[in-house]
């Protein structure tokens, strides 16, 4: 995997370069277009030599179901003409990197026992952001092994609040 992130990174610095203020925007399309270049069938027919790099083209944009602007045009085309269309969904990846280091963001999953409604997570989400020091984009997982709580995963950083969490702590203390 060293290897296709050492081809995607500098596709994603230079499109992340040629953004600019756009960036989010550019983060919808690249993340639409990665998930559909994630296709072992697109794969297959990409290896194909029959297949033009135009041809790709017309397939992604079509199956990405969202009208492309020029610039992801231009870049695509310049992804498929290398080769490199099994590196989108790396480039997408340090992409969103990049943005989230600009905007001082990081993203942030949120593994609850129930599911969270959107009031309890918005204030979950304030909460989250005074205690990490940073504006974070929240996702909930579901894991009813957690019992009651909530885990969260802030890039390397775990806070475990869960009671199965509690429950191993006082297992170690009774144990001890």
């Amino acid at each position: 995997m060293a290897e296709i992130a050492t081809i995607a990174r500098p596709y994603a610095e230079a499109l992340f370069e040629a953004s600019g203020a756009q960036a989010s925007a550019d983060q919808a399309w690249l993340g639409a277009v990665a998930a559909v270049a994630g296709n072992a069938e697109l794969l297959s027919l990409a290896g194909n030599p029959k297949v033009t790099p135009e041809q790709l083209l017309g397939v992604l944009t079509a199956a990405a179901g969202t009208a492309l602007p020029a610039r992801a045009n231009n870049f695509l085309a310049t992804v498929l003409e290398n080769g490199r269309l099994a590196a989108l969904p790396e480039i997408a990846a340090q992409f969103h990197a990049l943005v989230n280091a600009q905007s001082g963001a990081a993203d942030a999953v949120v593994h609850s026992a129930f599911a969270i409604d959107g009031a309890r997570l918005a204030e979950l989400g304030t909460l989250l952001e005074r205690r990490f020091g940073r504006k974070l984009n929240l996702q909930v997982a579901l894991d009813p092994e957690l019992i009651g709580g909530v885990r969260v995963v802030v890039d390397d950083e775990v806070l475990d609040l869960s009671v199965r969490a509690r429950l191993e702590q006082m297992k170690v203390a009774l144990a001890a």
